[in-house]
């Protein structure tokens, strides 16, 4: 099985984007780790918190579908390469200019934003090289690129108690320009990539229900993954009253499970099937989120609950795209950019929610419990749609739905 996969597709490839993800993984989050030192400094509220850094989640979010158009314009290489140097220009210039405000962290929220966006770039271009049969497994594969955000939850905070958190945006560039470099000489589009499309193709996908479907799962399980990966250092800090470097290691604990089990969730979705995948992801989640909104668990048990809550998450991102090649071939760069829109604003509303359930509330619980709510949703629409989309699998053999 190993030696198949490794010749069905392109490695370097392969390896240049789960580098592009990981690195963009971790400067799109930064502000997350970051936040707990940034709040006093810009003498930002709860709800203000929720918002700062839930923004680079919704900007990359809506970027994602600006991508999922110029990946099918320009093809994903040179996409990656324009975006990379948008992203790696932002941070030197917040660094050089530095940052006084509320309106100019979320201005560089928006640029951390493009890095969020990278996912409609690399998993294209990954798919496209490999056949249906290894789908799952190379997705997940780049798709854990998404670890990156485990290295910002290490790093940035201890860097910024040493270094102070606006150097931070400095050093941040210096590994995206190693890696620019290792995309721009490794990373070769494949001769599989579609024709140009265009925004009629969009409105084509658009009115498809199995397209509302893929978006919707993704916004539960990449929106639990990214708004909780976004938040968490802030819900530790102010639950537990730990220090920001304490919180960023439990976030990265978290991050670090939600971000290696999304390879064994491509896995497991293509020996299983994704529907299958996905019934028991979002019955878990939702169950974790529930005990979580309604207890008031001491620090280390409410760690452990979240790294299962999040090893779950990251397995359902594997699923869900094993699935989107499975029911849209010809259509993976665009439906890779409407899903990943839709995870983005999945996350957005989780990380701002629970700011603004902490202001106007005083607890956190009703965000918690009404994210539990959305998994419960997937769960039942999953459930809806399992019987039809393997009964129209029937017929492929490799394939399992």
């Amino acid at each position: 099985m190993k030696t198949a996969f490794l010749k069905s597709g392109h490695l370097p490839t392969l390896i240049s984007c789960f580098l592009y993800f990981d690195l963009s993984f971790a400067v799109w989050v930064l502000l997350g780790p970051l936040a707990v030192l940034i709040a006093p400094d810009l003498h930002l509220n709860a709800g203000e918190k929720g918002l700062m850094v839930a923004v680079p989640v919704l900007a990359g979010a809506l970027l994602r579908f600006l991508n999922g158009i110029l990946v099918g314009q320009w093809k994903p290489r040179n996409v990656g390469l324009v975006m990379q140097l948008v992203v790696i220009g932002g941070l030197l210039t917040a660094w050089l200019v530095g940052i006084h405000s509320l309106p100019q962290v979320l201005m560089l929220g928006v640029v951390l934003g493009v890095a969020g966006a990278s996912f409609a770039i690399a998993l294209p271009m990954v798919s496209y090289w490999y056949p249906p049969e290894h789908q799952g497994t190379a997705l997940g594969l780049a798709g854990a690129g998404n670890s990156g955000t485990v290295f910002a939850s290490l790093f940035a905070p201890l860097l910024a108690v040493a270094l102070g958190w606006r150097n931070v945006l400095g050093l941040a560039a210096l590994p995206l320009i190693a890696v620019f470099i290792v995309f721009a000489i490794s990373a070769k589009n494949s001769p599989n990539c579609p024709p140009k499309k265009n925004m009629a193709d969009y409105a084509r996908l658009l009115k498809q229900t199995d397209s509302w479907w893929l978006m919707f799962f993704y916004a539960v399980s990449f929106g639990g993954f990214v708004g909780l990966s976004s938040f968490l250092p802030i819900y530790f800090h102010d639950q537990y009253k730990l220090s920001p470097v304490t919180a960023g290691y439990f976030t990265a604990a978290c991050v670090f499970a939600g971000s290696f089990a999304r390879p064994f969730g491509g896995y497991l979705a293509d020996r299983i099937g994704g529907t299958r995948a996905l019934s028991v992801v979002y019955a878990t989640v939702a169950a974790i989120l529930f005990v979580v909104s309604q207890s008031n668990l001491p620090a280390v048990a409410t760690l452990a609950v979240f790294i299962v809550c999040m090893a779950t998450l990251g397995m359902g991102n594997g699923a869900v795209f094993q699935l989107v090649p499975q029911r849209f071939v010809r259509d993976v760069g665009l439906m890779t950019g409407l899903v990943g829109m839709t995870g983005g604003i999945g996350g957005f509303y989780l990380a701002a929610s629970l700011g603004y359930a902490k202001q106007f509330t005083g607890s956190y619980s009703f965000g918690f419990a009404l994210f539990a709510a959305m998994a419960m949703a997937a769960w039942a629409g999953i459930s809806t749609v399992r019987l039809r989309w393997r009964r129209e699998a029937s017929g492929l053999a490799t394939v399992r739905i």
